[in-house]
């Protein structure tokens, strides 16, 4: 604690829970691309920690995750807070290992190199107890080597073009990888060249404009089975940097051939695709041999795209009569600067935003879909105001996830931090309530709170405003959004309906 309080590059944040400061971490180091570092005591302190240590594994953001240990006197024996934590955060990360007086610096370092090559994830290296009176070693320096990806193979590049150029309605689905590869540009321009249409996974969102003509929207999320009205029309899937832990394969892709574009094969059953050819290594440099392959202007008509693409958002425009989600989610995006940050947490809504949040760019919606933990919004929304502070930063939850980590609202009332919190109130846990309407279940066990609303002014310092109607909410939001510090703003909506809009089929 003194030797993090003496420097003056590494900033010490206290959350209120573990698995809060490791959601932080993982969106640090999403936004960053550096780890995001996280620390948990012996215990309660560690298995805290893991909840957001798992989502940094399967969302795919580099996390180092520090943990007490005991000493190798007391390992596996019965003592006051004792686990093995190599055996409970082993499967997952990408790594586990213990810091050693004789290399702390080749430890940490090798650490941070996993966690930044491909697929990105956390490390956990625990720290023994006692070790901090020992001296260290001298070791030379350990420079981070910048991760290396190969050029894909040239006969895997030849195999791929030959399905091109057979192909009359190639279709791109774009994925995470594909963000982090940094291709938005090289992608949308050979889209637009050969009139193919393009879906996303959830957080490949701001790869494609929801105004451009070739997008054909996401995956999975509201009203898939309108996206599913494109996709199965394909001929051939062209997926790049697509990350099956989002949405796999074999729950949506046509039995046509699938070319992969990314740093690892293809995570899909055999017979799925009526032929896989994977593109592996660098996806760049293959995304460049796939914008200079020769083929014809597609088949597919994009004036029909366009009609369903409209169809699609007019569905998830706002009620005339009522307050519901959809209303709310349009009047935040009018007061969001275009450049400003949103955050979610997960729930019914996280299925709206999915489809209907206009995103112009990656990185300016951030959520969790891999590993999909409830409470995600809240450290989140904080992790990207101290990344990106001079961006207006919001973060959509509702009720039942916002109650899961509202104690973080302290961290963000000490550091100041503005950032306009939006609580979608409807007291009920929409999504497992349609599930069990979808079934004839009787609704049970889904009611957040008897009635009411979050009934108070201020919450841990922090203002409150309740919006019952449009009207309301929009002048709530105009003053949250003129405050200097964290703010929250209580849309009481109706949640039937996202009765209409999500679970739909097509979504697996």
């Amino acid at each position: 604690m003194e030797a993090l309080r003496r420097s003056d590059c590494i900033d010490f944040v206290l959350t209120t829970h573990e698995g809060g400061a490791a959601m932080m971490a993982d969106v640090c180091g999403r936004l960053t691309g550096v780890p995001g570092v996280c620390f948990g005591t012996f215990g309660p302190g560690a298995t805290n920690l893991t909840t957001g240590v798992g989502g940094a594994l399967l969302d795919r953001s580099p996390l180092i995750a520090l943990t007490d240990e005991m000493p190798a006197s007391l390992q596996g024996r019965a003592v006051q807070m004792g686990i093995d934590h190599q055996a409970l955060f082993r499967p997952i990360t990408k790594s586990t290992t213990r810091l050693t007086a004789a290399a702390p610096k080749a430890i940490l370092f090798e650490a941070a190199r996993i966690a930044c090559s491909e697929k990105p994830g956390p490390v956990h290296v625990g720290l023994p107890v006692k070790m901090s009176a020992e001296r260290a070693q001298d070791e030379t320096s350990c420079p981070l080597p910048a991760p290396a990806l190969s050029a894909p193979d040239a006969a895997s590049v030849d195999r791929m073009r030959t399905l091109l150029a057979a192909a009359r309605r190639p279709l791109l689905a774009l994925g995470m990888g594909a963000a982090r590869a940094g291709v938005r540009e090289a992608l949308l321009a050979f889209a637009a060249t050969f009139r193919l249409p393009i879906v996303l996974t959830p957080m490949a969102k701001g790869m494609v404009p929801e105004s451009h003509p070739c997008y054909a929207g996401v995956l999975f999320h509201a009203l898939s089975d309108l996206v599913a009205e494109t996709h199965r029309d394909a001929d051939l899937i062209i997926a790049v940097g697509y990350d099956p832990v989002e949405f796999n394969f074999e729950s949506w892709i046509p039995n046509v051939p699938l070319v992969a574009i990314d740093t690892v094969p293809a995570d899909i059953s055999v017979g799925t695709a009526a032929t896989v050819v994977d593109v592996t290594g660098d996806i760049r440099m293959a995304v460049e041999q796939l914008a200079a392959s020769s083929l014809d202007v597609s088949d597919w008509d994009l004036e029909a795209l366009a009609t369903r693409r409209r169809r699609m958002f007019e569905k998830m425009s706002p009620q005339k009569h009522g307050f519901g989600p959809c209303a709310a989610l349009q009047l935040l995006r009018e007061a969001l600067p275009t450049d400003g940050i949103m955050t979610c947490d997960v729930g019914a809504h996280t299925h709206l935003i999915g489809q209907q949040w206009p995103t112009p760019a990656p990185g300016l919606q951030i959520m969790t879909n891999g590993w999909s933990a409830m409470g995600f919004g809240i450290p989140s929304a904080i992790a990207a105001k101290l990344c990106r502070p001079d961006q207006e930063v919001c973060c959509v939850a509702g009720d039942g996830g916002f109650l899961m980590t509202v104690g973080e609202l302290a961290v963000a009332v000490r550091l100041k931090l503005k950032i306009v919190f939006v609580v979608l109130t409807d007291n009920d846990l929409a999504l497992i309530r349609i599930k069990q309407q979808k079934k004839s279940n009787p609704i049970y066990g889904t009611v957040v709170r008897a009635a009411g609303a979050l009934g108070t002014n201020s919450l841990f310092g922090v203002p409150v405003a309740s919006a019952g109607s449009a009207r309301e909410f929009r002048a709530a939001l105009k003053e949250a959004f003129s405050c200097d510090g964290p703010t929250i703003v209580e849309a009481r909506i109706d949640s039937r309906e996202y009765d209409d809009l999500v679970l739909k089929p097509d979504r697996g």
